[in-house]
């Protein structure tokens, strides 16, 4: 079982990264989350992994902290959630919301997130609420995109949308609206995190 991993970032995609550990490439998937952390490529990065075995596959998931790893493994424990669909809860919210949402019972919160619908949000919030209660997250975990955008960024930002089930086609539509009502004032300037935010809310009203 790898439970963590320590090496130089090959290549980072909002999907999944490459760390080459002396000279072994690791494919790790990573939340949104996650990816918002990252350093450069070609700098070094730590990730707290876990280990997914099934008979046709072995699958690495990082995460930027323990905190977050602590929650996937939890959303594993619930029934009918797997590997996949925790990656795309927990970049579907901040973990600190993701984590006071579940605590609240707030099944509108966690409905909001692409891929959960009411009644999954029901689940987790009844099977993970009492789970939840001495699960506490820093400030420091909080995901703080970089500021700026370039092509690389809106490729990525794309890129996540259809990870989280979108069509290909929507997403690029959807990010085109978001840049287009800035109008290169204030959409132009923000983050990665806030253009995939404003795209979704684009994407649930069509």
């Amino acid at each position: 079982m790898i439970a963590s991993l320590t090496g130089i970032l090959v290549q980072k995609t909002p999907q999944s990264v490459i760390v080459d550990v002396h000279g072994v490439g690791y494919e790790v998937v990573t939340p949104l989350t996650t990816f918002y952390r990252l350093p450069s490529e070609n700098e070094t990065v730590r990730f707290w992994t876990h280990t997914h075995v099934r008979e046709d596959a072995l699958q690495l998931y990082g995460f930027s902290s323990r905190e977050e790893k602590n929650v996937f493994l939890l959303l594993l424990g619930v029934s009918g959630i797997g590997p996949k669909l925790a990656i795309n809860i927990l970049s579907g919210l901040p973990l600190a919301e993701l984590i006071a949402a579940v605590k609240r019972g707030d099944v509108a919160q966690l409905s909001s997130i692409p891929g959960i619908g009411p009644k999954t949000a029901a689940r987790l919030a009844l099977e993970l609420k009492e789970k939840m209660v001495g699960v506490e997250v820093a400030d420091s975990t909080k995901a703080g995109p970089p500021e700026g955008k370039d092509r690389q960024e809106i490729e990525d930002a794309v890129s996540a949308l259809v990870n989280l089930g979108y069509k290909s086609p929507l997403a690029k539509d959807a990010v085109k609206k978001v840049l287009g009502t800035g109008n290169g004032g204030p959409a132009r300037a923000m983050g990665i995190e806030d253009l995939i935010k404003e795209s979704l809310k684009v994407l649930s009203r069509t």
